[in-house]
């Protein structure tokens, strides 16, 4: 060819693209030759680089640097590279570059070396029982990982039916080839054909009716995704449908009739269970039962409740039974779901069932009806008197028993019981001991016993009130008393009792002087005193008096009173009085408060506290806190502080015509002596103010003079008087002039004593009398 003549030849140096297929097994394998058109007289050097080359992967590929052929030295895998770029060079002996580099691509051409694999071995979904095919239904979802929603593809043919699932496979080999063109297949899920598989999408549906959960309830399909369209590799894997349980069956009862036993008086117990069938999923809402009592328990005495673990109906007493009443009960019980059936299932009647319960005796205890007895006993009943009957009964009708008594609780040893008669009499006489009385009753317990094995008992109260008998006569305090008067004016002396007797027989009581010595009555008399007995003397001589009391005929005092069994209260005397004793027989009484009886005692005796240091004084209108004209007791504490001839002061209450004492008095060398103090009054005109007529002992030494002196000076406080009735001050111990021997109440007072104080009270005495 060389001695041809030349011609011109086609460039050579373009390159078109080379395709190989993978998995190619003849190596080394020719691919191309390239040739550049200058060619040189030396020659040309030919050379390749790129992927496969001098990159990773190394070794694939080789050039004979003198004929520019390009080899393949190894096997291609199209799932690992598909197509490589490579760069050609032509360069002279010299290395310089005769061609610009030009690209060589070669293209890997697939083969079907790889089978379809499935996304999991076991697809899981799920499906209402009862599915119907022909539609897609809300019941109907796709489950299971790597499952899809039920979908059809363009062009893809229609699978009718609820969809359960999607199974998916994948293949490796070129997409565009029917190496990976897949299809969907189920090879086996049993006799029935149930369901139906979308042999482009995978989409498992319902394919016939009568899914039925209770019949069968999980389905194994066993699918298969193929290539080449179906006819290539294939591959498998499993599908698990569950069914998902509706409630289409309604329970019903084991058998129609259930026999059951209880004890009377038992309550809050279980009797029994009644059995019930349920085809529906254990535990599940359309399984649960709900058990109603139709018939047979007007009163509300049995409950059943449903056994949340087996389903089970349980009968117990929610009232105690007696056996005595009624020994059988015939109950009527139905049964249904909590989950009303779905409508697509036929109506059928609700079960019922007959359950018989029959009520066991047994013994129980006796019972006292009247609980506690109460009754009422005259005080000082003497021994032996019956005074109740306190008998039990015995609830057990139908069984022979006998009840003995016997006392259980007696403190005081009061009573006697008949064991068989159960008759309560006295042991001893019944008194007042107030160790053993509550609220005035005498508690006692009596026990009730049958005969069964074992031996029931029951305990009784009897509640005694012990009745006041009037047994006990008064007793007069003082029974003897010291009364001071001044000749022709008399005096008064107060008495007081007591009586052991409880009410109505002790106070009030009524005091009176003796039939018996009418005589005295010439000299004596008797007056109520706020409820206390006042005898006042009209004789100046001394003598003794007799006195008979008997009961007041009038109802009981207020309980503001205070009690008859207080001490009485004696005005303090002088001891320079004589005594003179008063014999008192019969019944006697007087209810005094505490507040004057502490007043009285406390007005004419030495005290620590004097409260006559401020004794004001008022006769005018709108007396108040700017009216301190108050006379001191000083004067009478500190005697060497006033000179003799010192003119008193004027007092504000004075009568304008009413003079003063001539000279002054003469103070007493011990002032605390009160007592001497006043007696020394009589020896001169200008004397001290004496005790009130009205309160003057028959001892006292005063001359008419000086008396007169006495009540007409007005420049001195009447010391044995209160007037402390305005001191504003506090811790005073001075009381409101309305306390002065009151009561807490002013009914029944009398203001007269007050004239005989001396013509300073009167206008009181008229205010208030």
């Amino acid at each position: 060819r060389q001695h041809e003549a030349p011609r011109r030849v086609k460039r050579a140096w373009v390159i078109p693209p080379i395709s190989v297929s993978e998995n190619h097994k003849r190596i080394p394998h020719l691919l191309v030759q390239i040739k550049s058109d200058k060619q040189q007289p030396g020659g040309v050097i030919y050379s390749i680089k790129g992927p496969g080359v001098d990159e990773e992967p190394l070794g694939i590929f080789s050039i004979d640097k003198f004929s520019g052929k390009v080899f393949l030295n190894a096997m291609l895998d199209r799932e690992e590279n598909d197509r490589y770029r490579l760069r050609a060079f032509a360069l002279d002996l010299g290395g310089v570059t005769l061609e610009e580099p030009t690209d060589l691509e070669i293209i890997v051409v697939d083969q079907n070396d790889n089978r379809p694999l499935f996304r999991q071995d076991v697809f899981t979904g799920r499906v209402v029982e009862g599915a119907e095919p022909g539609g897609s239904s809300s019941r109907g979802w796709a489950g299971g990982a790597g499952a899809a929603p039920c979908r059809h593809p363009p062009g893809a043919p229609a699978v009718t039916g609820t969809c359960v699932m999607t199974v998916d496979a994948t293949d490796a080999d070129d997409p565009d080839t029917d190496n990976a063109a897949l299809r969907y297949s189920i090879l086996e899920q049993g006799a029935a054909g149930m369901f139906s598989i979308n042999a482009t999408t995978g989409e498992i549906c319902t394919a016939r009716p009568g899914l039925d959960r209770e019949t069968m309830g999980v389905y194994n399909l066993t699918v298969q995704a193929a290539d080449m369209s179906g006819d290539g590799l294939t591959t498998t894997a499993t599908a698990v449908i569950y069914l998902e349980d509706i409630n289409d069956n309604p329970p019903e009862f084991t058998k129609e009739e259930f026999s059951m036993e209880v004890e009377e008086q038992a309550a809050g117990v279980d009797v029994g269970k009644v059995f019930v069938h349920d085809k529906d999923l254990a535990g599940s809402p359309s399984w649960l039962a709900k058990f109603t009592i139709l018939e047979g328990d007007p009163e509300g005495a049995f409950a059943i409740r449903t056994d949340p673990h087996t389903n089970d109906g349980v009968l117990s007493v929610v009232k105690p039974l007696d056996h005595e009443v009624r020994d059988r009960f015939e109950l009527t019980v139905s049964v249904q779901n909590e989950r009303p059936l779905e409508p697509s299932v036929p109506a059928s009647p609700r079960a019922l069932a007959t359950v018989r319960v029959r009520v066991r005796d047994v013994n129980e205890a006796p019972v006292f009806r009247e609980n506690p007895r109460r009754i009422s006993v005259l005080e000082g009943t003497p021994p032996g008197t019956a005074i109740a009957t306190y008998t039990a009964s015995d609830p057990d009708t139908h069984q022979i028993q006998t009840l003995t008594y016997g006392l259980l609780y007696d403190p005081a040893d009061w009573l006697q019981l008949d064991p068989r008669s159960g008759t309560v009499r006295t042991k001893r006489e019944l008194l007042h001991p107030a160790a053993f009385l509550q609220g005035g009753w005498y508690i006692a317990l009596l026990l009730a016993r049958d005969d069964a094995e074992p031996p029931l008992s029951a305990t009784g109260t009897l509640s005694i009130e012990i009745l006041e008998v009037n047994d006990h006569a008064p007793q007069l305090q003082p029974p003897a008393g010291t009364l001071c008067g001044r000749p022709g004016r008399g005096g008064t002396l107060l008495l007081g009792a007591t009586d052991d007797d409880r009410p109505p027989h002790g106070a009030p009581f009524h005091f009176q002087l003796s039939p018996q010595h009418p005589q005295l009555a010439r000299n004596w008399s008797i007056a109520r005193f706020n409820g206390e007995a006042t005898p006042s003397d009209r004789n100046p001589n001394p003598v003794t008096i007799s006195l008979i009391a008997h009961p007041a005929p009038i109802p009981p005092p207020s309980p503001a009173a205070p009690h008859p069994s207080h001490p009485p209260r004696v005005p303090r005397v002088p001891p320079a009085c004589p005594r003179v004793p008063a014999v008192l027989a019969g019944l006697g009484a007087a209810r005094v408060r505490g507040r004057r009886r502490a007043l009285r005692k406390g007005l004419l005796q030495r005290s620590r506290d004097d409260m006559r240091d401020n004794i004001l004084n008022y006769d005018e209108q709108g007396g108040g806190e700017e009216d301190q004209d108050a006379y001191d007791i000083n004067q009478l504490r500190h005697p060497e502080l006033f000179t003799p001839r010192a003119k008193p002061p004027l007092r504000r209450d004075a009568p304008l015509s009413s003079g003063t004492p001539v000279a002054p008095r003469k103070l007493p060398s011990s002032p605390s002596d009160i007592e001497d103090f006043i007696n020394e009054v009589g020896q001169g005109p200008a004397a001290l103010p004496s005790v009130p007529r009205g309160r003057r002992a028959a001892g006292d030494t005063l001359s008419p003079q000086g008396l007169e002196a006495a009540d007409s000076d007005p420049s001195v406080p009447p010391y044995d008087t209160a007037l402390i009735y305005d001191y504003e001050g506090s811790g005073s111990v001075a009381s409101p002039l309305s306390s002065i021997v009151s009561s807490l109440t002013d009914e029944d007072q009398d203001y007269d004593y007050l004239s005989e104080w001396g013509p300073r009270f009167r206008r009181l005495a008229d205010l208030y009398g």
